[in-house]
């Protein structure tokens, strides 16, 4: 009896894996460090991977030095603000996605963003614009009967607006809102739309930046909220940033204008 519980079990497990092998995930800004590890992450659930980047080299670099599966992993380029060559890429993907990841991310000072619109505009470009023009094409793919969820990567600073970062922080809140919208858009499809609202993440992009350490999550970390999220719409990794989005949301404006 215990001999065929294992074996039962092992062939679960075995129809599981053999069901993601055919399954395609598509990372879009996959030079991210948390991207990087989504990468690892799917590859070792039993997934194939598109890694859609500007800087397809670095992905190169990434794959050789952890010694990833090539067949695995396909690497291509894509540019979050060239908004008029999205459609092409997507009609020429060699797969439709079952799922899609938007990871591409820009950040500028607060400061500098106010200064020089450039930086503003190019944070409005990849952070917002560039994934409601992919998502969107994506989603309304409805040929692809594959597709079945949607990730975006959202940010905490897009929760209330603050003195310190609220340029950023706008173009993390219009993204979200187009999430939650495009969550209710496919629900019908039963496609599943994620927004992973993060706080501090020690990656190249905050590099510089004075961050309260015990605050700070690890790329891996991260990434497994998104390898395996569910069907929440929010999903806020760690315990303390958990209690940091609640009280954001419901911090009396008094009070929000007081916060750094």
């Amino acid at each position: 009896m215990k001999t065929l519980a294992i074996l039962v079990f092992s062939k679960n497990y075995l129809c599981d894996m053999n069901q993601n092998t055919a399954k395609t995930v598509l990372i879009l800004g996959a030079n991210s460090d948390v991207a990087k590890q989504c990468i690892k992450q799917y590859i070792e659930k039993g997934f194939s991977v598109i890694a859609a980047s500007r800087n397809t080299q670095s992905l190169e670099d990434f794959m050789n030095t952890n010694n990833l599966d090539r067949s695995r992993v396909q690497v291509l380029y894509f540019d979050a603000a060239n908004f008029d060559s999205h459609q092409k890429f997507y009609e020429e993907l060699s797969v439709k996605p079952h799922i899609a990841v938007y990871a591409a991310g820009f950040l500028v000072d607060n400061h500098q963003a106010l200064r020089d619109f450039k930086g503003a505009k190019q944070m409005m470009e990849v952070n917002y614009m560039g994934g409601v023009s992919i998502l969107s094409i994506i989603a309304m793919d409805e040929s692809n009967k594959s597709l079945e969820r949607i990730i975006g990567l959202s940010s905490l600073s897009g929760v209330r607006g603050r003195k310190s970062n609220f340029v950023y922080g706008s173009t993390k809140a219009a993204f979200t809102q187009y999430l939650a919208g495009l969550r209710q858009e496919l629900a019908s499809r039963k496609i599943t739309v994620n927004a992973l609202v993060i706080g501090y993440i020690r990656t190249k992009i905050n590099a510089g930046l004075e961050l309260n350490e015990s605050l700070i999550m690890e790329p891996d970390y991260v990434a497994k909220f998104i390898v395996n999220a569910g069907n929440s719409f929010t999903i806020v990794p760690n315990l303390k940033w958990k209690i940091i989005y609640h009280i954001l949301r419901l911090l009396p404006e008094s009070l929000a204008a007081k916060l750094p």
